[in-house]
């Protein structure tokens, strides 16, 4: 037995005749990519008593009380009621505090150092950093996420006691360090963060709406630069006792919900046409193409119309580029009708709907698909157009990256490394593609015509003299033109 079970039976022996004080690890930082920190910690005290060992216990509650500023009948209570050898006495105290209780050298009383989660930024990515409880344990966020990695490993000070726990006289205390967390760092950008966070409030508070988001990837790698939702909260003082509003303030939205695209989806419609015309599909729309100019469309009794009146000519007799350009309806519902529903849903998948796009971060909405067999015409018709169909703010990002970018779908992340103070590695994300949506060929004509969109089309107000700059209008992307505009000057 005590070869065999040595190491357990010499942790039980260690158990019955020690008392211990918990040390809290240091919980890992959060920082941007460049090394601005999101996530800190503020060193705080908790202060522990052992009633077996404290010998006068209404003097001592009395002092306890009076350095830590408690009252002094909860703490005798305490003292005396509580069936558990060791309570707390009192949590996040400062060291002013410690400071005095110290010098009382008070039997039975000891303290050991606390973390208070800290965030230098206040509000800033508030949804996605998410908050801590109060026992420091990640509740939201990439503090939930990532809890495994972040929490450290607590530590312990071993006193030995008798049968009653009292300290033996003489005895020696035995030390072991706690293994504090790793920590984060993201690829978001806290300067682009910053300049998100401002344009969106700007949007509030001129229009009103129940919430406004903004993310901004790289097209290059799915890497989140910014992810912004606004009304946000700081994080240093989190509604705790309004839950109702809590949930709503914490939501990222942009993850978690969905909602109908409307004319942003074009550019998804748009892409597989190019494609498939490419690949010699008869029913796709070459380039030159030029859709009837007749304002409306008639599938299965429902009709599609155009948000313009075509009048004077306008929006008639235009082919895919010159549909971008005005956004009209009735031709990209043309694409869908002659698609067909198998090949048009080949291309939903590829582009992530319907699906998670596996983002590292809890609660992805799947967003809301027909199942295909389900779909009838006049469903098709309105997909073509961003009707009919949700998806996520990170979804949609994502899918017109890929349209745009060659082709490539990768998986998004909101954490960059994992890493210890020390610079060990723990964990690394590379770029991780999940496959390729359309060719070389279809997505740069596809980035053509979307410059167009912004250069002559409807979405002129994005547009910036000496830089490429591609869109696609829907009810939004007018409020989002100075945020370009501050991200150009800042970043070229």
């Amino acid at each position: 037995m005590q070869v065999v079970w040595s190491e357990e039976l010499s942790y039980r022996a260690l158990d019955q005749w020690t008392r211990e004080i918990p040390i809290a690890p240091q919980r890992g930082k959060i920082t941007d990519r460049n090394g601005v920190v999101l996530a800190d910690n503020s060193t705080a005290y908790t202060v522990y008593a052992r009633s077996n060992a404290v010998k006068d216990k209404e003097k001592t509650s009395a002092l306890l009380a009076s350095a830590l500023e408690l009252d002094g009948q909860s703490v005798y209570e305490k003292l005396t009621k509580k069936k558990a050898s060791e309570i707390t006495v009192a949590k996040k105290i400062g060291k002013d505090k410690i400071n005095a209780l110290s010098k009382l050298s008070l039997d039975g009383v000891y303290y050991s150092r606390d973390n208070i989660r800290f965030y230098p930024k206040s509000d800033a990515l508030c949804q996605v950093l998410g908050f801590t409880s109060s026992d420091g344990v990640g509740t939201t966020g990439l503090e939930k996420v990532y809890q495994t990695y972040l929490a450290g490993k607590r530590g312990e000070l071993l006193y030995e006691t008798d049968l009653v726990g009292v300290e033996i006289k003489g005895s020696v205390a035995t030390y072991l360090p706690a293994e504090d967390g790793y920590n984060l760092q993201l690829p978001i950008d806290y300067g682009i963060q910053e300049l998100a966070e401002s344009a969106l409030e700007k949007v509030y508070k001129a229009y009103s709406p129940a919430s406004a988001e903004c993310i901004v990837l790289d097209a290059a790698n799915f890497e989140v630069l910014a992810l912004a939702n606004y009304p946000s909260y700081d994080l240093n003082a989190v509604p705790r006792d309004n839950t109702e509003l809590l949930n709503t303030l914490s939501r990222n939205k942009l993850v978690c919900d969905i909602y109908e695209p409307g004319s942003t989806f074009k550019i998804i419609t748009s892409a597989m046409n190019i494609e498939e015309h490419l690949q010699g599909n008869p029913k796709a729309f070459s380039t030159n193409y030029v859709f009837p100019s007749s304002r409306t469309r008639t599938v299965d009794g429902t009709t599609v119309k155009c948000w313009s009146n075509h009048a004077n000519g306008k929006h008639c007799n235009q082919t895919l580029a010159g549909a971008l350009n005005t956004s009209c309806n009735p031709c990209f519902t043309d694409i869908a009708m002659s698609l067909g529903k198998e090949t048009f849903y080949k291309y939903l998948s590829a582009f992530g709907f319907g699906a998670k796009t596996g983002i590292d971060y809890g609660g992805e909405a799947y967003g809301l698909l027909l199942p295909k067999e389900a779909v009838r015409g006049c469903d098709l018709a309105r997909i073509g157009f961003g009707q009919t169909v949700a998806v996520s703010g990170i979804q949609l990002a994502c899918a017109a990256a890929a349209a745009v970018n060659g082709g490539y779908y990768y998986t998004p992340r909101l954490v960059k490394k994992v890493y210890a103070d020390d610079g060990y590695i723990v964990k690394e994300e590379n770029p991780a593609l999940k496959n390729r949506v359309v060719s070389e060929e279809a997505s740069k004509t596809l980035a053509k015509m979307l410059e167009g969109v912004v250069r002559e089309g409807s979405g002129k107000k994005a547009y910036i003299e000496g830089y490429q700059v591609g869109g696609k209008t829907g009810d939004i992307l007018t409020t989002c033109v100075n945020l370009v505009k501050n991200l150009i000057k800042i970043y070229t």
